[in-house]
């Protein structure tokens, strides 16, 4: 049918609506499959084929859902689309609520992800005030304290340094918690060159088995290894990766990639910083929060830049209200989100959405027991990327 992958860009999605004729063919084929769906015996199916039946019925929804909208959109199709935001596009509301499921998950809703965003900035907040309140300084001496050269690398050799250190100590503390953590490849640790991507702090090459972290002569804080390691390598985007790449995977899950799942994961295991001793200090799960609250931040201004209408100057201001001196990082951040919508909300919908599972499961514990890493991460991650709220049913019946 040469139905088109989702693309980060929002133009190139609409620019690759087909005619009205091939539209057509596309809806006529995914509601015959659906009405075909419906009318056949579940019980008959296994375990895995239930899971290959429901990830089926997950993506032939969405698609009716693409059609529906793109059925419209051939009515009023603009000459020129505007690559100035949703904002000022024809049905961007609508659109911007689809890029939503297709991205996070095909159960969320622009009002609901606006106040998770709301609700895990004061999370971020109350946990930042914790650790400076620990220290015994007030917020000015702590300020003065944490931006003193003793918490920055000048040089690359001291920066790559202290990731291989970290890389050798931790991955023992991991035995035992996560499922083949010690047999997949190991994970190469490289400074970035790239400028085109000088805006993260990190990122990931899966064919290179490789991430890079970004130096370009600017003092690296060093309150950024552990959980740009946690993030980039293992257990995060290189282990979970090379887990699902040795996975025996069904013809049907082969079709599909989730990028929300594997965001998802990667910010969940910075939340396991303390509990599997990568932050040695409070300084450390500091760091994790001083990025963690951009995070969150963005949520809430994703929605409010391509759902409720905000102005780049209105996205700045709330980004002000949560998080000072660091405007040129907004300015950079606002013009991803109205380029790429829906994409920063993975981050923190994913690894919300793991941290509730390990909370229900934690609360169903007999008093003392401990919790059973192995088992709960395995549950997660051997049936491969999957969507969240098939995950919640399927997995763990929720």
């Amino acid at each position: 049918m040469h139905i088109a992958d989702l693309q980060i860009y929002y133009v190139d999605n609409l620019e690759l609506i087909q005619s009205e004729r091939n539209v057509a063919k596309q809806e006529n084929m995914f509601r015959t499959y659906k009405k075909m769906l419906t009318a056949f015996d579940r019980s008959r199916l296994s375990k895995t084929q239930q899971l290959d039946y429901e990830l089926i019925l997950y993506e032939i929804n969405l698609h009716i859902e693409r059609i529906a909208l793109e059925k419209k959109w051939l009515l009023i199709k603009p000459k020129r689309i505007s690559t100035e935001g949703l904002q000022n596009v024809p049905m961007g509301k609508e659109w911007y609520a689809y890029f939503l499921k297709k991205w996070v998950d095909a159960e969320v809703t622009p009002d609901g992800l606006f106040q998770f965003g709301l609700s895990e900035i004061h999370r971020a907040k109350t946990a930042m005030k914790a650790i400076e309140k620990a220290s015994g300084l007030d917020s000015l001496e702590f300020q003065n304290y944490i931006n003193r050269p003793i918490f920055f690398h000048t040089n690359v050799e001291a920066i790559q340094n202290n990731f291989e250190t970290f890389k050798k100590e931790l991955l023992p503390k991991l035995l035992g918690a996560f499922p083949k953590v010690a047999e997949l490849p190991e994970v190469y640790i490289e400074r970035g060159k790239n400028k085109a991507y000088a805006q993260v702090p990190a990122y990931y090459a899966e064919l290179r088995n490789t991430f890079y972290y970004n130096y370009f002569d600017t003092p690296f804080n060093k309150r950024q290894v552990a959980w740009i390691y946690l993030h980039e390598a293992i257990p995060g985007h290189h282990y979970q990766i090379k887990f699902e790449e040795q996975l025996e995977k069904s013809e049907i899950k082969q079709l599909f990639s989730y990028n929300g799942y594997r965001e998802g994961w990667a910010a969940y295991v910075e939340e396991l910083g303390n509990e599997f001793g990568a932050y040695t200090t409070q300084f450390d799960e500091l760091g994790k929060w001083e990025w963690d609250i951009i995070r969150s931040v963005r949520v809430s201004m994703d929605v409010g830049l391509n759902y409720y209408d905000w102005s780049d100057a209105k996205a700045l201001q709330f980004w002000q209200k949560h998080i000072q001196g660091q405007d040129e990082i907004a300015q950079r951040e606002i013009a991803r989100m109205k380029r790429w919508p829906a994409q920063v909300i993975t981050y923190k919908y994913g690894a919300n959405k793991i941290l509730q599972w390990k909370a229900h499961k934690a609360a169903s514990l007999p008093q003392g027991k401990e919790f059973p890493w192995l088992w709960f991460h395995t549950k997660i991650l051997e049936n491969g990327a999957l969507p969240f709220s098939v995950i919640d049913t399927m997995i763990f019946g929720n």
